[in-house]
């Protein structure tokens, strides 16, 4: 996958394009579907597959002082999850308060006909696009009729009866229910950062951990507590139980961190680069009354996170997600 950071990067190919348009946080399984048209759709004529998409995300830029969203990925991981699904090329382009006000008309011409090209677009019914938010179906068939390309829409019936959305995703991670978010994704969530020095305490009460630093403010971090994870060092898979909370056993002035305890494993992970996947929730966060009570519970942790391990049917291992997921989302 060949991906462009701005519109003047763009390298137009010779054999045509069928595009698609969204911020496609998260490219769960509902974008996977979209996706999958779209390819479809370009190997039909023998054309490039196209995603034209944004960055910053446009809530962010619009609404910066009051606007709580988190995003479901950086930018590289989203990078990486498009390159998953087999597209040719990604459309990156810059989002500002200057492109916002960009007419339906503009961005049609300038980017769909101009820079990319397209001979089909791939879009949901309810998309809307431009100042405003003006352009959506209608225009896009009037421009296609002008422009000679043609218009592929998504069935209404295919949205509104949707299971899945970048929404709801965010709303599961908030509640904790990282089975729901996994099962909409079709992958394991995962947060990524570089190992730094603690308290060291995890050594005290028994069980050593890899401090994460969250260095993304934009990226949603899963309700407090406890989880079954997995964790990738060096690219190799280790099973782990991950905490993200305050302390407040230990102390009342924490920030929100992220801690893991990998299992199986002794060597030296500060300064490396840690990929978490979480699996499955255990606890919420909570104080206890003593270090002996807080060692207790976090045997007990552990204890579930190894039964879960050995429920083979419990679908948690990443590589065992299966292809019945929910229908299509556009958010």
């Amino acid at each position: 996958m060949k991906v462009y950071h701005s519109l003047e990067s763009y390298h137009k190919g010779h054999k045509g394009a069928v595009a698609t348009i969204g911020t496609f946080d998260g490219v769960h399984h509902g974008h996977r579907k979209i996706l999958a048209q779209l390819r479809a759709a370009a190997g039909k004529i023998g054309a490039e597959s196209v995603v034209i998409s944004f960055h910053p995300h446009p809530r962010l830029v619009l609404f910066p002082d009051d606007n709580p969203m988190k995003l479901l990925q950086t930018l590289e991981e989203r990078i990486e999850a498009f390159a998953s699904t087999g597209i040719d090329k990604l459309l990156l382009i810059p989002f500002t308060r200057e492109f916002s006000r960009w007419t339906s008309e503009r961005f049609i011409q300038d980017i769909l006909v101009d820079t990319v090209g397209i001979q089909r677009i791939v879009i949901g019914y309810d998309h809307h696009f431009g100042k405003n938010r003006t352009g959506g179906i209608r225009e896009l068939e009037d421009a296609g009729r002008q422009f000679g390309f043609e218009v592929e829409e998504i069935p209404a019936q295919q949205i509104d009866k949707a299971n899945v959305s970048s929404t709801k995703i965010r709303q599961a991670l908030d509640m904790g229910d990282i089975r729901t978010a996994n099962r909409f994704l079709t992958y394991p969530y995962p947060v990524s950062g570089e190992v730094v020095h603690g308290e060291k305490m995890g050594r005290t009460l028994g069980y050593p951990t890899a401090n994460i630093a969250l260095q993304d403010p934009q990226k949603l971090i899963p309700a407090q507590g406890v989880y079954l994870c997995r964790v990738l060092v060096d690219g190799k898979p280790y099973h782990g139980m991950a905490n993200i909370g305050k302390k407040p056993t230990v102390g009342n002035d924490f920030p929100l961190g992220l801690e893991v305890n990998i299992f199986d494993f002794s060597g030296d992970v500060y300064g490396k680069h840690l990929t978490v996947q979480f699996l499955e929730w255990i606890r919420e966060d909570r104080k206890f009354g003593d270090l002996q009570s807080l060692i207790q519970a976090i045997d007990q942790d552990k204890e579930a996170c190894l039964k879960l391990l050995q429920q083979d049917q419990n679908g948690l291992d990443p590589l065992k997600f299966s292809d019945e997921a929910p229908a299509i989302g556009t958010d």
